[in-house]
């Protein structure tokens, strides 16, 4: 049986990689396609000039002692987002945004992507926003699955952000490899 040179293993190894890299690409090419587009949507998100993300308003009053009540405000947003976008909209809250600084209020709706920005001190509605970034951030992480099925605990979001980061890794790996393996090929046979 003939001994197989260091080169020849190196070869091997190359072509290994090749195919691991290749396959792997080929195999999550369209996830990568969705990852990438929405992660140059989000980094650009502020700088859309309000269409991916609305700007932030500016209430009246930045001292929370002529602010209204938060359940107030809660009341205020709930009613006109029932009133003035739909009527079967849910008014379960994800999370309210408060910006003292800004003297608003930010409302952002847990089963729907609509939100509301309202003034803190008068409870006047400043802002009704489809929350573009929100839908763009869940089609990245792949929580939209999740919300589309009902899943109960993220699970799509989680296999889906460990198969692609793992991946991401595998082509980080292979990838150097397959640049660095070559060099590494012609500077040993210079040396022999």
């Amino acid at each position: 049986m003939p001994k197989i040179t260091k080169r020849q293993r190196q070869a091997k190894w190359l072509r290994i990689f090749r195919k691991v890299h290749r396959a792997t690409g080929a195999a999550l090419f369209i996830f990568f396609f969705f990852i990438s587009i929405t992660g140059l949507l989000l980094g650009w998100k502020k700088h859309s000039g309000g269409v991916i993300l609305s700007k932030t308003y500016k209430g009246t009053s930045t001292d929370l002692k002529d602010w209204l009540p938060v359940d107030s405000l809660h009341s205020i947003a709930n009613t006109y987002i029932l009133e003035h976008v739909s009527p079967e909209l849910s008014t379960k809250i994800d999370r309210i945004d408060i910006r003292k600084e800004k003297g608003i209020v930010k409302f952002v709706y847990e089963d729907h992507y609509w939100g509301l920005q309202l003034d803190g001190a008068t409870g006047t509605v400043l802002h009704t926003e489809r929350r573009y970034s929100d839908i763009i951030e869940h089609i990245h992480d792949g929580s939209i699955l999740d919300d589309y099925l009902g899943t109960s605990d993220n699970q799509i979001k989680v296999f889906y952000t460990t198969v692609m980061g793992l991946a991401l890794l595998l082509f980080t790996i292979t990838g150097f490899w397959l640049w660095y393996g070559p060099k590494r090929m012609r500077k040993n046979n210079a040396s022999t």
